[in-house]
This record gives structure tokens, C-alpha cells and sequence, in this order.
């Protein structure tokens, strides 16, 4: 699966959450020749913003997040930045 095929995915899958914004960015470039990158899997930015999180703690957010993911996180992902926030009041 191509880079951009892995964010397009991404992005449905974690449309479950109902994000307001949702940024993706693909770092794996930098990251190659890394044993991760070797498998396969990219290395990838996150940024979120979604009612879902009100009230929520980060740990549990990122669960979330992983959770939406399912699968992706053990093969095309290798590695996740998440940044997970609400919306401003």
C-alpha cells in the first residue's frame, strides 16, 4: 500500500470519531533505513480535534485513536505522534 493510500485509510477509519479537524502528515522519509521502515510499516504525525475528547484523558484518547486505527497499527503503521484535543469552548 502506498504512503498516500495508508493516509487516505487512515482518515476513514478515524472518521468514526467525528473529528472537526484531522491532520495526517508522513514522516517515514525521515525515517528510512529504521527496522520499522524496513517492515513496511511508516512512521506518521497525527493531530485531532474532536468533541469525542471532552472530558477525556489523553491515555484514553489515544486508546481511542488506536482503537479507530484497529489493524493499520500493526502493519502499515509503525510508528504514531498523536496530538488529541477538543475544540475551543
Amino acid at each position: 500500500m502506498t504512503a498516500d493510500a495508508t493516509v487516505a485509510r487512515m482518515h476513514r477509519q478515524l472518521a468514526t470519531l467525528h473529528p472537526l479537524t484531522l491532520t495526517i502528515q508522513d514522516d517515514s522519509r525521515r525515517h528510512a533505513g529504521h527496522a520499522g521502515a524496513a517492515g513496511g510499516g511508516g512512521h506518521y504525525q497525527l493531530t485531532i480535534v474532536a468533541e469525542v475528547f471532552r472530558g477525556v484523558p489523553t491515555l484514553v484518547r489515544h486508546r481511542m485513536i488506536h482503537d479507530a486505527l484497529g489493524p493499520m497499527m500493526h502493519n502499515e503503521i509503525h510508528a504514531l505522534s498523536i496530538k488529541a484535543s477538543t475544540p475551543l469552548p
